[in-house]
């Protein structure tokens, strides 16, 4: 079966034709727009024309239950192209009817268009808040940051290997009941003996716990991609996901988008393992202590929902001896991280500099000895 396309026209119609992926028309001269962060529209990168978007809202919360159930508002995204690298592995999606010609992970051409489906649609999406060049600027300013990166790291950041790339999350509320009880310990110091035997001990006065806490968790944010993993995220966040919007593919227009591999009860659990570190952080932190015997923690998750949010990532690739290295920029942000190639020249120069302040020193210090 052929995949549709959808012809957006100013008044709002939408007419199906069976040549491809969505497409928007400039209606000045025909050509496909791209959605343009930095003026928050769609742009014909042909003749420059404008085209606002209409607010599609925020994205709403979903029970857990329907996801798991895959219920008919949690479909397959029927209206994109999957293409898969051969090199890396990285499946990524197009929504405006072009080939993905490079990798953004690795940078190879080895990209080949796949029959796999899209999969499950997304319901919310946060859109990149600037363009290509701000993202480029952002990454130079991080890798004049990174004393020993090579030079040529430095200057090479360029369009060619920076490229936008929605990725997807999963966002989980929660609301739980903590029944708990443990032993925990706070120590003191005591001085006993008298005369020669006076003298300070150490001991530990023990106490046991027990209780209910409740905590009510809002947008846990969990990775539901292998190549951009939670470690990666965590360290570009935050995102405003209670911001995020309602799915719209016109904001993907000109981006690709890397595809899940990993499943919604798997992220649940992720998650869940996230909230059971902030609930026993937040039942201690009702103590006085400095040392835990056991705790244990029995929790209830109550009225638990979900979303699953595109987020908007610049992914920047650098081949240095044969190795890639990756390095990430948040869409809205421009917090910055990643790894970078070291220059041995570099860091011999380093070493031999700190041998040389170390020697300085040790002559100071003869010199100041024998005076």
């Amino acid at each position: 079966m052929q995949k549709q396309e959808e012809v957006y026209n100013e008044n709002g119609g939408e007419q199906p034709h069976k040549v491809g992926t969505v497409v928007v028309k400039c209606d000045g001269c025909g050509a496909n727009m791209v959605f343009n962060p930095d003026f928050q529209k769609l742009y014909c990168p042909h003749c420059g024309s404008l085209k606002d978007l209409k607010d599609a809202g925020i994205a709403d919360e979903r029970s857990l239950e329907s996801g798991f159930n895959l219920d008919c508002n949690y479909k397959e995204d029927e209206g994109a192209v999957v293409f898969r690298c051969t090199n890396c592995g990285a499946s990524v999606v197009i929504n405006d009817g072009k080939a993905a010609t490079v990798c953004p992970f690795c940078g190879t051409a080895h990209v080949q268009k796949t029959d796999e489906m899209a999969g499950l649609k997304p319901n919310g999406l946060i859109p990149f808040s600037f363009g290509v060049e701000k993202a480029i600027e952002f990454s130079k300013a991080w890798a004049k940051k990174r004393l020993f990166a090579p030079r040529k790291f430095k200057k090479n950041i360029n369009s060619e290997n920076v490229n936008g790339i929605y990725t997807p999350c999963f966002t989980f509320d929660s609301y739980t009941v903590s029944h708990y009880e443990g032993k925990i310990g706070k120590t003191h110091t005591r001085t006993v003996g008298s005369g020669k035997n006076r003298r300070t001990e150490t001991y530990v006065e023990w106490r046991h716990i027990s209780g209910t806490f409740y905590d009510n968790f809002d947008d846990i944010l969990v990775t539901a991609g292998s190549k951009f993993d939670q470690k990666k995220l965590d360290k570009i966040t935050p995102y405003d996901t209670n911001a995020s919007k309602k799915y719209e593919k016109k904001y993907m227009l000109g981006y690709m988008a890397y595809k899940y591999d990993a499943e919604l009860t798997d992220c649940w659990d992720y998650a869940k393992g996230k909230m059971d570190k902030l609930i026993e952080k937040g039942i201690l932190s009702q103590y006085v202590y400095d040392r835990v015997a056991y705790l244990n923690v029995s929790t209830t998750h109550e009225r638990v929902t979900f979303k699953y949010v595109m987020l908007p990532v610049y992914v920047g690739n650098y081949n240095y001896n044969k190795n890639v290295y990756n390095f990430y920029v948040n869409g809205n942000t421009g917090k910055v991280w990643g790894k970078t190639p070291k220059s041995p020249l570099k860091i011999a120069i380093a070493v031999l500099l700190g041998i040389a302040v170390v020697a300085g020193i040790i002559a100071l210090a003869a010199y100041a000895y024998l005076s």
